[in-house]
């Protein structure tokens, strides 16, 4: 063998041993973690104190992070993507969803309305509300849905993200709605029980 052989085998197995796949997902965590935010802004909600601190990396995992990147074979990336939650729309609907919050306060108290599993809210119990109050729940509820409804779809066209990921989009808002509640308010578990939040 040649030395030009040689030196086209060895640089064939480095190329190869060092080839990285590059994954793109649905970033589930991200979303998440930009629909707490959201709803936080919403409601009214100190931020998350643990959320503010920057966590300083680990020694030992940072070092064997290290070593692992000078490992051979083929290794797995994947791409970081970035939620856009700050259009011109979202923030318009934001807004208007944290104007209503507080008309909407006093139902979700009263065990009048409540946070379903689809990252909207429902009507529950009525029954000790006058006319006019039924009337403006009324109205209310329909009016947070379709600025939910809008947030969701705008969320999804300011990711570039397929119609398929929108049941995804509001399972993750549920989760926060859900969680962002206050004690005794109705929430709708994912297995459709509708319970007092502890």
């Amino acid at each position: 063998m040649n030395k030009k052989t040689v030196l086209f085998f060895i640089m064939a197995t480095f190329f190869i041993s060092s080839c990285v796949t590059v994954n793109i997902y649905f970033p589930a965590a991200a979303v998440q973690k930009a629909a707490d935010v959201i709803v936080e802004d919403i409601r009214g909600i100190e931020k998350n104190p643990e959320r503010q601190k920057d966590k300083k990396p680990d020694k030992e995992s940072r070092f064997i992070q290290e070593i692992k990147s000078l490992a051979l074979g083929t290794s797995v990336a994947y791409a970081q993507i970035d939620i856009e939650v700050s259009t011109p729309a979202i923030r318009a609907l934001k807004e208007s969803l944290k104007l209503r919050f507080t008309v909407l306060k006093p139902y979700y108290e009263m065990g009048a309305i409540g946070e379903n599993n689809k990252g909207l809210i429902e009507i529950r119990d009525i029954s000790g509300l006058n006319l006019r109050q039924k009337a403006e729940i009324n109205r209310l509820v329909e009016q947070e849905n379709n600025d939910r409804n809008g947030l969701y779809e705008e969320i999804l066209k300011a990711n570039k993200f397929g119609r398929e990921m929108l049941s995804e989009i509001q399972r993750i808002f549920a989760n926060s709605w859900r969680d962002k509640s206050l004690s005794n308010w109705w929430i709708q578990k994912d297995d459709s029980e509708w319970v007092r939040k502890k």
